[in-house]
């Protein structure tokens, strides 16, 4: 799968096995950073005319299909029973009923000559939902020993079980704002927080931030690179700060937001993973402002647990069971989403 933030592409070699309850076994697992090309292509999606868009989805799932294929080779990967591909989002209103991701074409299993499970979020808009978030079926079923799984990727998001229903959503943007950032100034992200951990907040963006009116909202609820634009972005350049002072403040934000959240239950744990875990100065903003217990697992699982998550969206896809929770995602039923395209 490829996020967001614009990482790389997340590749995992797993097995699944279910006997009571669902485990796994991660093999190998590694990320494939994007060319230089490919980036700058990545980071247009949302401007282009659906005709090039259509273009790009062709070479991204030959590009995708090259990558899948050389960690198949290179691992020594026989017998598999899938490959289950999320692609990378090119456009995500479910407002207006659209999702796009590009990399799902039925060609990739051809390509690649391995069964493909893919396309997950499509469905799920078609049935009034909002396509997102998709990871809580395996919160749910991988880790339910957690209260909360809070993942720190381009966006926050969370699931819990309330009232014996998962229930999950965006929280706010994380890594794609404070990557946008520092790109900036020619880096990559903000290594450990410490370029924020040297700024100043800035109390007007900062309530300004807080007010946006998506954070008043109910669940579920969704984020994309769209709203970022219009509505994180403009507000925070229009400040005219400095990058350290933009960062110290969104990291101020996100542990704000974040906390919220996690502090409507007393003592109880909370599985953080993805990218933003190595930022530290973040995961002690977050530490700051609550009593529960903050759970980083092993590197595998911080780094990988959404391409995990998708490799089980998959298997739970080919044994024709729900995948897709209409608690989740507001949607008009439980179901199993995504296409199955045999080679």
């Amino acid at each position: 799968m490829s996020g967001t933030s614009l990482d790389g592409i997340d590749l995992a070699h797993i097995t699944f096995t279910h006997n009571k309850k669902w485990e796994f076994t991660i093999h190998n697992a590694e990320t494939v950073k994007y060319s230089d090309q490919w980036l700058r292509k990545l980071k247009t999606l949302v401007s282009l005319p659906v005709s090039e868009l259509k273009a790009l989805d062709g070479d991204y799932t030959t590009y995708l299909s090259k990558i899948i294929k050389q960690f198949i080779a290179k691992h020594h990967i026989t017998s598999l029973d899938a490959v289950c591909s999320h692609g990378h989002t090119a456009l995500h209103q479910p407002e207006k009923g659209l999702t796009y991701q590009i990399g799902n074409l039925s060609k990739m299993a051809s390509i690649i000559n391995q069964k493909v499970v893919c396309d997950f979020r499509v469905e799920d808009v078609e049935l009034r939902g909002q396509g997102a978030p998709l990871v809580p079926i395996g919160d749910r079923l991988l880790f339910s020993e957690y209260d909360f799984c809070l993942n720190l990727g381009g966006f926050a998001n969370i699931s819990s079980e309330i009232d014996n229903e998962r229930i999950a959503y965006d929280i706010c943007p994380v890594n794609i704002v404070l990557n946008h950032y520092v790109s900036q100034l020619g880096l990559d992200y903000d290594d450990k927080g410490m370029m924020a951990s040297s700024g100043t907040i800035h109390e007007g963006l900062l309530n300004d931030l807080n007010s946006l009116e998506f954070y008043q909202k109910k669940h579920p609820k969704s984020l994309g690179l769209e709203w970022v634009k219009s509505e994180i972005l403009s507000l925070v350049d229009s400040y005219n700060l400095q990058v350290n002072d933009i960062l110290r403040t969104f990291v101020e934000h996100i542990s704000i937001q974040i906390t919220n959240e996690i502090n409507k239950k007393d003592s109880v744990s909370v599985l953080i993973t993805g990218g933003g875990v190595y930022n530290d100065f973040l995961i002690k903003s977050i530490k700051e402002k609550t009593i529960n217990e903050i759970v980083i697992p092993n590197q595998s699982i911080v780094e990988f647990k959404e391409a995990l998550i998708f490799g089980f969206l998959g298997v739970l896809k080919l044994r024709d069971e729900v995948n897709c929770l209409s608690s989740v995602t507001g949607a008009i039923k439980d179901h199993s989403s995504g296409k199955i395209y045999n080679h």
